[in-house]
Protein backbone atom coordinates (compact mmCIF):
# COMPACT_ATOMS: atom_id res chain seq x y z
CA UNK A 1 0.00 0.00 0.00
CA UNK A 2 1.17 3.80 -0.91
CA UNK A 3 1.10 6.21 1.24
CA UNK A 4 -1.59 7.91 -1.01
CA UNK A 5 -3.56 5.23 -0.88
CA UNK A 6 -3.64 5.23 3.24
CA UNK A 7 -4.44 8.65 3.00
CA UNK A 8 -8.07 7.69 0.50
CA UNK A 9 -8.63 5.16 3.19
CA UNK A 10 -7.98 7.26 5.79
CA UNK A 11 -10.20 9.84 4.64
CA UNK A 12 -13.13 7.24 3.77
CA UNK A 13 -12.96 6.26 7.14
CA UNK A 14 -14.04 9.46 8.73
CA UNK A 15 -16.85 10.05 6.06
CA UNK A 16 -18.12 6.60 6.53
CA UNK A 17 -17.97 8.22 10.28
CA UNK A 18 -20.29 10.82 9.59
CA UNK A 19 -22.68 8.65 7.50
CA UNK A 20 -23.25 6.26 10.40
CA UNK A 21 -23.68 9.63 12.70
CA UNK A 22 -20.87 10.75 13.87
CA UNK A 23 -20.41 14.48 14.70
CA UNK A 24 -17.14 14.82 14.50
CA UNK A 25 -13.88 11.89 13.49
CA UNK A 26 -10.44 10.71 13.00
CA UNK A 27 -9.21 7.74 11.41
CA UNK A 28 -5.62 7.05 11.67
CA UNK A 29 -4.24 4.36 9.37
CA UNK A 30 -1.08 2.16 10.25
CA UNK A 31 1.07 0.21 7.42
CA UNK A 32 4.14 -0.95 9.09
CA UNK A 33 6.42 -3.61 7.31
CA UNK A 34 8.83 -5.76 9.91
CA UNK A 35 12.09 -7.89 9.49
CA UNK A 36 13.76 -9.48 12.27
CA UNK A 37 16.43 -12.22 12.25
CA UNK A 38 18.22 -13.60 15.26
CA UNK A 39 21.38 -15.49 15.45
CA UNK A 40 22.49 -17.90 17.88
CA UNK A 41 26.04 -19.24 17.12
CA UNK A 42 25.87 -20.15 12.93
CA UNK A 43 22.53 -20.62 13.30
CA UNK A 44 19.58 -18.44 12.48
CA UNK A 45 17.46 -19.32 15.35
CA UNK A 46 14.66 -16.43 14.53
CA UNK A 47 13.09 -14.87 11.08
CA UNK A 48 10.23 -12.73 10.77
CA UNK A 49 8.94 -10.62 8.41
CA UNK A 50 4.78 -9.24 8.25
CA UNK A 51 2.89 -5.89 6.93
CA UNK A 52 0.19 -5.37 9.36
CA UNK A 53 -2.59 -2.84 8.51
CA UNK A 54 -4.80 -1.25 11.11
CA UNK A 55 -7.23 1.34 11.54
CA UNK A 56 -7.68 3.49 14.37
CA UNK A 57 -10.87 5.32 14.55
CA UNK A 58 -12.07 8.10 17.08
CA UNK A 59 -15.22 9.38 17.37
CA UNK A 60 -16.70 12.61 19.17
CA UNK A 61 -20.33 13.40 19.88
CA UNK A 62 -21.19 15.92 22.29
CA UNK A 63 -18.50 14.97 24.46
CA UNK A 64 -18.74 11.17 24.12
CA UNK A 65 -15.44 9.88 22.79
CA UNK A 66 -15.51 6.21 21.42
CA UNK A 67 -12.01 4.32 20.26
CA UNK A 68 -11.76 1.42 18.16
CA UNK A 69 -9.57 -0.49 15.90
CA UNK A 70 -9.20 -2.50 12.93
CA UNK A 71 -7.77 -4.35 10.16
CA UNK A 72 -10.86 -4.87 7.87
CA UNK A 73 -9.90 -2.04 5.63
CA UNK A 74 -12.78 -2.98 3.13
CA UNK A 75 -15.47 -0.47 2.41
CA UNK A 76 -18.03 -2.86 4.41
CA UNK A 77 -15.30 -3.66 7.20
CA UNK A 78 -14.97 0.06 7.40
CA UNK A 79 -19.14 0.85 7.69
CA UNK A 80 -19.39 -1.79 9.98
CA UNK A 81 -17.19 -0.74 12.39
CA UNK A 82 -18.03 3.04 11.90
CA UNK A 83 -21.53 2.28 12.89
CA UNK A 84 -20.19 0.16 15.62
CA UNK A 85 -18.52 3.26 17.30
CA UNK A 86 -21.36 5.31 16.86
CA UNK A 87 -23.89 2.79 18.76
CA UNK A 88 -21.55 2.41 21.38
CA UNK A 89 -21.20 6.58 22.34
CA UNK A 90 -24.98 6.09 23.32
CA UNK A 91 -23.55 4.30 26.80
CA UNK A 92 -20.43 6.50 27.02
CA UNK A 93 -20.60 9.83 29.81
CA UNK A 94 -19.92 12.70 28.60
CA UNK A 95 -16.65 14.75 28.82
CA UNK A 96 -16.73 18.50 28.18
CA UNK A 97 -12.86 18.36 27.24
CA UNK A 98 -13.67 15.06 25.01
CA UNK A 99 -12.97 16.48 21.18
CA UNK A 100 -10.36 16.98 18.13
CA UNK A 101 -7.63 19.44 18.44
CA UNK A 102 -8.53 23.23 18.02
CA UNK A 103 -5.85 23.19 15.19
CA UNK A 104 -4.13 20.98 12.90
CA UNK A 105 -1.61 20.92 10.36
CA UNK A 106 2.24 19.91 9.86
CA UNK A 107 5.46 20.69 10.55
CA UNK A 108 6.90 22.58 7.73
CA UNK A 109 10.38 21.57 7.83
CA UNK A 110 11.91 18.56 6.05
CA UNK A 111 12.28 15.65 8.73
CA UNK A 112 14.16 13.20 6.96
CA UNK A 113 13.16 10.04 8.06
CA UNK A 114 13.21 8.01 5.08
CA UNK A 115 15.80 5.82 3.92
CA UNK A 116 15.61 4.24 0.58
CA UNK A 117 19.11 2.34 1.13
CA UNK A 118 16.85 0.53 4.07
CA UNK A 119 14.10 0.23 2.23
CA UNK A 120 15.04 -1.10 -0.33
CA UNK A 121 17.96 -3.32 1.47
CA UNK A 122 18.06 -7.22 0.31
CA UNK A 123 16.59 -9.48 2.82
CA UNK A 124 19.47 -12.20 2.52
CA UNK A 125 21.73 -9.23 3.22
CA UNK A 126 20.23 -8.50 6.84
CA UNK A 127 20.90 -12.32 7.49
CA UNK A 128 24.13 -12.43 6.70
CA UNK A 129 24.58 -9.09 8.87
CA UNK A 130 23.12 -10.83 11.94
CA UNK A 131 25.15 -14.15 11.35
CA UNK A 132 28.19 -11.75 11.26
CA UNK A 133 27.60 -9.89 14.69
CA UNK A 134 27.27 -12.97 16.34
CA UNK A 135 30.10 -14.56 14.91
CA UNK A 136 32.09 -11.47 16.28
CA UNK A 137 30.99 -11.29 19.63
CA UNK A 138 32.04 -14.63 20.21
CA UNK A 139 35.59 -13.97 18.69
CA UNK A 140 35.96 -11.03 20.95
CA UNK A 141 37.14 -12.97 24.09
CA UNK A 142 37.38 -16.09 24.63
CA UNK A 143 35.20 -16.20 27.49
CA UNK A 144 32.17 -15.67 25.55
CA UNK A 145 30.76 -18.78 25.67
CA UNK A 146 26.86 -18.63 24.25
CA UNK A 147 24.55 -15.79 22.90
CA UNK A 148 21.05 -14.89 23.87
CA UNK A 149 20.70 -13.54 20.62
CA UNK A 150 22.39 -11.22 18.11
CA UNK A 151 19.14 -9.17 16.34
CA UNK A 152 18.94 -6.99 13.14
CA UNK A 153 15.20 -5.49 12.73
CA UNK A 154 13.77 -2.75 10.36
CA UNK A 155 10.59 -1.38 9.24
CA UNK A 156 9.00 0.66 7.00
CA UNK A 157 5.75 2.69 8.44
CA UNK A 158 2.95 5.03 6.91
CA UNK A 159 0.84 6.82 8.91
CA UNK A 160 -2.11 8.39 7.09
CA UNK A 161 -4.27 10.65 9.22
CA UNK A 162 -7.55 12.27 8.72
CA UNK A 163 -10.20 14.02 10.34
CA UNK A 164 -13.19 15.73 10.02
CA UNK A 165 -12.01 19.25 10.60
CA UNK A 166 -10.46 18.91 7.08
CA UNK A 167 -7.02 18.21 8.18
CA UNK A 168 -5.66 14.92 5.93
CA UNK A 169 -2.14 14.18 5.87
CA UNK A 170 0.47 10.99 5.64
CA UNK A 171 4.11 10.50 5.95
CA UNK A 172 6.69 7.15 5.46
CA UNK A 173 9.55 6.49 7.89
CA UNK A 174 11.89 3.86 8.74
CA UNK A 175 14.05 2.87 11.19
CA UNK A 176 16.26 -0.44 11.92
CA UNK A 177 18.41 -1.76 15.12
CA UNK A 178 20.75 -4.39 15.83
CA UNK A 179 21.67 -5.60 18.86
CA UNK A 180 23.47 -8.38 20.61
CA UNK A 181 23.55 -9.98 23.89
CA UNK A 182 26.39 -12.45 24.85
CA UNK A 183 27.10 -14.76 27.55
CA UNK A 184 30.09 -14.87 29.25
CA UNK A 185 31.35 -17.94 31.53
CA UNK A 186 34.85 -17.59 33.77
CA UNK A 187 35.32 -20.12 36.56
CA UNK A 188 31.83 -21.60 36.70
CA UNK A 189 30.38 -18.04 36.50
CA UNK A 190 28.33 -16.79 33.94
CA UNK A 191 27.70 -13.39 32.99
CA UNK A 192 25.12 -11.72 30.46
CA UNK A 193 24.83 -8.09 28.78
CA UNK A 194 23.32 -6.19 26.34
CA UNK A 195 24.54 -3.39 24.02
CA UNK A 196 22.50 -2.31 20.26
CA UNK A 197 22.22 0.61 18.16
CA UNK A 198 19.13 2.28 16.04
CA UNK A 199 18.66 4.61 13.87
CA UNK A 200 16.37 6.20 10.75
CA UNK A 201 19.21 5.53 8.52
CA UNK A 202 21.02 2.45 7.58
CA UNK A 203 24.33 4.20 7.31
CA UNK A 204 24.05 6.04 11.05
CA UNK A 205 23.49 2.64 12.44
CA UNK A 206 27.01 1.66 14.65
CA UNK A 207 29.00 -1.08 12.28
CA UNK A 208 28.74 -4.82 13.37
CA UNK A 209 32.44 -4.34 15.17
CA UNK A 210 31.57 -1.34 17.49
CA UNK A 211 28.51 -3.34 18.57
CA UNK A 212 29.93 -6.42 19.21
CA UNK A 213 32.97 -4.87 20.97
CA UNK A 214 30.64 -2.89 23.45
CA UNK A 215 28.86 -5.63 23.86
CA UNK A 216 31.51 -8.31 24.58
CA UNK A 217 33.43 -5.62 27.02
CA UNK A 218 30.03 -5.20 28.89
CA UNK A 219 29.84 -8.83 29.43
CA UNK A 220 33.16 -9.31 30.87
CA UNK A 221 34.08 -6.51 32.40
CA UNK A 222 31.60 -7.49 35.53
CA UNK A 223 33.73 -10.69 36.61
CA UNK A 224 34.70 -10.34 40.00
CA UNK A 225 32.04 -8.03 41.00
CA UNK A 226 31.97 -7.57 44.73
CA UNK A 227 28.85 -5.72 46.70
CA UNK A 228 29.77 -2.21 47.83
CA UNK A 229 29.52 -1.07 51.08
CA UNK A 230 26.51 1.14 52.16
CA UNK A 231 27.58 4.89 51.28
CA UNK A 232 26.32 8.15 50.07
CA UNK A 233 29.00 9.35 46.82
CA UNK A 234 28.75 10.43 43.43
CA UNK A 235 26.92 8.64 40.90
CA UNK A 236 27.37 8.24 37.42
CA UNK A 237 24.45 7.64 35.55
CA UNK A 238 25.86 6.12 32.00
CA UNK A 239 24.17 7.68 29.03
CA UNK A 240 21.91 4.44 28.73
CA UNK A 241 20.87 4.29 32.33
CA UNK A 242 20.66 7.97 32.33
CA UNK A 243 18.04 7.92 29.34
CA UNK A 244 16.27 5.05 31.97
CA UNK A 245 16.67 8.05 34.51
CA UNK A 246 14.83 10.12 31.93
CA UNK A 247 11.71 7.91 30.67
CA UNK A 248 10.70 8.00 34.65
CA UNK A 249 10.91 11.79 34.62
CA UNK A 250 8.68 11.55 31.71
CA UNK A 251 5.95 10.02 33.50
CA UNK A 252 6.34 12.99 36.26
CA UNK A 253 6.26 15.53 33.22
CA UNK A 254 3.12 13.61 31.45
CA UNK A 255 0.05 16.11 32.09
CA UNK A 256 -2.14 12.83 32.18
CA UNK A 257 -0.72 12.35 35.23
CA UNK A 258 -0.49 15.88 36.63
CA UNK A 259 -4.23 16.19 36.16
CA UNK A 260 -4.78 13.39 38.46
CA UNK A 261 -2.09 14.58 41.77
CA UNK A 262 -0.03 11.65 40.11
CA UNK A 263 2.92 13.26 39.98
CA UNK A 264 5.80 15.03 41.94
CA UNK A 265 5.96 18.00 40.05
CA UNK A 266 2.35 18.84 40.43
CA UNK A 267 1.83 22.85 40.67
CA UNK A 268 5.12 23.73 40.04
CA UNK A 269 5.66 25.14 37.22
CA UNK A 270 8.29 28.29 37.33
CA UNK A 271 10.35 26.46 40.42
CA UNK A 272 13.90 25.55 40.06
CA UNK A 273 13.80 22.17 40.31
CA UNK A 274 17.21 20.99 38.87
CA UNK A 275 20.49 22.41 38.66
CA UNK A 276 21.89 24.60 36.26
CA UNK A 277 23.52 22.09 34.44
CA UNK A 278 19.90 20.61 33.48
CA UNK A 279 18.06 21.43 30.20
CA UNK A 280 15.25 18.79 29.08
CA UNK A 281 13.89 19.44 25.95
CA UNK A 282 10.78 17.55 23.95
CA UNK A 283 11.26 18.05 19.80
CA UNK A 284 9.53 16.08 17.13
CA UNK A 285 11.15 18.48 14.29
CA UNK A 286 14.96 16.88 14.53
CA UNK A 287 16.16 15.73 11.31
CA UNK A 288 16.22 12.25 10.93
CA UNK A 289 15.34 11.51 14.44
CA UNK A 290 13.31 8.08 15.64
CA UNK A 291 10.97 10.26 17.69
CA UNK A 292 10.39 13.03 15.07
CA UNK A 293 7.00 13.32 12.67
CA UNK A 294 5.41 16.10 11.01
CA UNK A 295 2.26 15.94 13.20
CA UNK A 296 1.46 13.56 16.55
CA UNK A 297 -1.38 11.37 16.88
CA UNK A 298 -3.99 13.58 16.58
CA UNK A 299 -2.95 15.91 13.74
CA UNK A 300 -1.08 18.77 15.29
CA UNK A 301 1.75 20.02 14.56
CA UNK A 302 5.53 18.72 16.50
CA UNK A 303 7.70 21.40 18.05
CA UNK A 304 10.21 22.11 20.38
CA UNK A 305 9.18 22.58 23.98
CA UNK A 306 11.63 23.42 26.31
CA UNK A 307 10.61 21.50 29.30
CA UNK A 308 13.39 22.21 31.88
CA UNK A 309 15.53 25.54 31.28
CA UNK A 310 18.85 25.68 33.45
CA UNK A 311 16.69 23.52 36.14
CA UNK A 312 13.51 25.16 36.19
CA UNK A 313 10.32 23.58 35.15
CA UNK A 314 8.66 25.74 32.31
CA UNK A 315 5.71 23.49 30.68
CA UNK A 316 4.59 19.93 31.68
CA UNK A 317 3.62 17.88 28.10
CA UNK A 318 0.36 17.68 26.87
CA UNK A 319 -2.12 16.63 23.94
CA UNK A 320 -5.62 18.54 23.15
CA UNK A 321 -7.65 16.74 25.91
CA UNK A 322 -5.14 17.40 28.83
CA UNK A 323 -4.37 21.11 27.65
CA UNK A 324 -8.29 21.93 27.69
CA UNK A 325 -8.68 20.05 31.34
CA UNK A 326 -5.24 21.64 32.72
CA UNK A 327 -5.64 25.19 31.10
CA UNK A 328 -2.86 24.71 28.47
CA UNK A 329 -2.24 24.57 25.11
CA UNK A 330 -1.01 21.06 23.42
CA UNK A 331 2.39 20.44 23.13
CA UNK A 332 2.19 18.54 20.50
CA UNK A 333 2.99 15.47 22.42
CA UNK A 334 -0.32 13.21 21.72
CA UNK A 335 0.10 9.23 20.83
CA UNK A 336 -3.68 9.33 19.19
CA UNK A 337 -4.98 7.59 23.01
CA UNK A 338 -2.34 9.21 25.80
CA UNK A 339 0.84 11.27 25.71
CA UNK A 340 4.07 10.07 24.35
CA UNK A 341 7.44 11.28 23.57
CA UNK A 342 9.14 13.10 20.90
CA UNK A 343 12.52 13.40 21.47
CA UNK A 344 12.70 13.97 24.80
CA UNK A 345 16.23 14.42 25.60
CA UNK A 346 18.64 15.98 28.22
CA UNK A 347 21.00 18.66 26.09
CA UNK A 348 24.22 17.30 26.16
CA UNK A 349 27.27 19.04 28.07
CA UNK A 350 31.16 19.76 27.58
CA UNK A 351 32.48 16.85 29.24
CA UNK A 352 33.48 13.00 28.10
CA UNK A 353 32.66 10.24 30.25
CA UNK A 354 36.04 9.96 30.64
CA UNK A 355 36.39 13.45 32.46
CA UNK A 356 33.60 12.26 34.55
CA UNK A 357 34.80 9.69 36.16
CA UNK A 358 38.72 11.10 36.28
CA UNK A 359 37.02 14.46 38.08
CA UNK A 360 35.33 12.21 40.67
CA UNK A 361 37.78 11.27 43.32
CA UNK A 362 35.27 8.60 44.99
CA UNK A 363 31.99 7.24 43.61
CA UNK A 364 30.19 4.98 42.00
CA UNK A 365 29.56 4.72 37.89
CA UNK A 366 25.84 2.82 37.04
CA UNK A 367 26.12 0.87 34.04
CA UNK A 368 22.52 -0.84 34.68
CA UNK A 369 19.84 -1.18 36.48
CA UNK A 370 16.97 -3.08 37.40
CA UNK A 371 13.42 -3.11 38.97
CA UNK A 372 10.72 -1.12 39.44
CA UNK A 373 10.79 0.73 42.74
CA UNK A 374 10.51 4.57 41.10
CA UNK A 375 7.37 5.82 42.08
CA UNK A 376 6.83 9.84 39.91
CA UNK A 377 3.77 10.63 42.30
CA UNK A 378 6.13 11.14 45.52
CA UNK A 379 9.51 11.31 43.38
CA UNK A 380 11.12 8.83 44.96
CA UNK A 381 13.93 6.69 42.51
CA UNK A 382 15.43 3.34 43.54
CA UNK A 383 16.91 0.73 41.21
CA UNK A 384 18.79 -1.96 41.50
CA UNK A 385 22.05 -1.84 40.13
CA UNK A 386 25.76 -2.88 39.03
CA UNK A 387 28.34 -0.73 37.79
CA UNK A 388 31.99 0.40 38.97
CA UNK A 389 33.67 1.80 41.73
CA UNK A 390 35.35 5.05 41.20
CA UNK A 391 38.66 5.64 43.24
CA UNK A 392 41.43 8.26 42.50
CA UNK A 393 39.78 9.36 39.19
CA UNK A 394 39.68 5.77 37.92
CA UNK A 395 37.42 2.34 38.24
CA UNK A 396 38.65 0.32 40.56
CA UNK A 397 36.84 -2.08 40.32
CA UNK A 398 33.20 -3.95 39.44
CA UNK A 399 30.28 -3.82 41.77
CA UNK A 400 26.72 -5.37 41.59
CA UNK A 401 23.46 -6.15 44.21
CA UNK A 402 23.49 -2.53 45.23
CA UNK A 403 20.64 -0.19 45.24
CA UNK A 404 20.75 3.56 43.79
CA UNK A 405 18.59 5.22 45.47
CA UNK A 406 17.57 9.47 46.51
CA UNK A 407 14.48 11.31 45.65
CA UNK A 408 13.93 13.16 42.03
CA UNK A 409 14.16 16.36 43.16
CA UNK A 410 17.02 16.26 45.44
CA UNK A 411 18.89 14.30 42.00
CA UNK A 412 17.85 17.00 39.60
CA UNK A 413 18.91 19.12 41.89
CA UNK A 414 22.64 17.79 42.45
CA UNK A 415 23.12 17.29 38.67
CA UNK A 416 26.90 18.73 38.55
CA UNK A 417 28.35 17.33 35.36
CA UNK A 418 26.83 16.34 31.97
CA UNK A 419 28.45 14.72 29.29
CA UNK A 420 28.66 15.38 25.97
CA UNK A 421 27.78 11.51 24.79
CA UNK A 422 24.36 12.18 24.22
CA UNK A 423 23.11 9.54 21.14
CA UNK A 424 19.66 9.60 19.79
CA UNK A 425 18.63 6.02 19.34
CA UNK A 426 15.33 5.99 20.90
CA UNK A 427 12.33 8.42 21.58
CA UNK A 428 14.22 9.06 25.20
CA UNK A 429 17.66 9.60 25.33
CA UNK A 430 20.37 11.34 27.33
CA UNK A 431 24.09 11.44 27.92
CA UNK A 432 26.24 10.54 30.85
CA UNK A 433 25.50 12.92 33.98
CA UNK A 434 26.71 13.08 37.34
CA UNK A 435 24.59 13.34 40.47
CA UNK A 436 26.83 15.15 43.71
CA UNK A 437 25.77 12.17 46.09
CA UNK A 438 23.19 9.65 46.77
CA UNK A 439 22.65 6.58 48.12
CA UNK A 440 24.45 3.47 47.84
CA UNK A 441 23.02 0.82 50.00
CA UNK A 442 25.28 -2.78 50.15
CA UNK A 443 27.04 -4.24 52.94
Amino acid sequence: MTQDEALVLARAAVASAQRAGARDAEATLHVTRRFHAEARDRTISKLEQSTGRSLHLRIFDDGRRVAVTTSDLTAEGIDRVAREAVAQAAFIAQDRYAALPDACGRFAGELDLYDRALAERNDAEKVDDVLALERLIRAADPRIVNSSGSNYADTLSIVALANSLGFADAYTSTRASRSSSPVAEDGGVKRTAHYGTAARRLRELEPNDVVAALAARRTVEMFGARKPATMRVPVIFERDVAAAVLSDLFSAISASNVAVGNSFLADRIGERIGSEQLTIVDDGTLAGRLGSSPFDGEGVPTRRTSVFEAGVLRTFLYDSYYARKLGAQTTGNSTGGGIGANNFYLEAGPHALEELIASTARGVLVLDTIGFATEHATGTYSRGARGFMIEDGALAYPIDEFTVAGHFGEMLAAVDAVGNDLRFDGSIVSPSFRVAEMTISGN
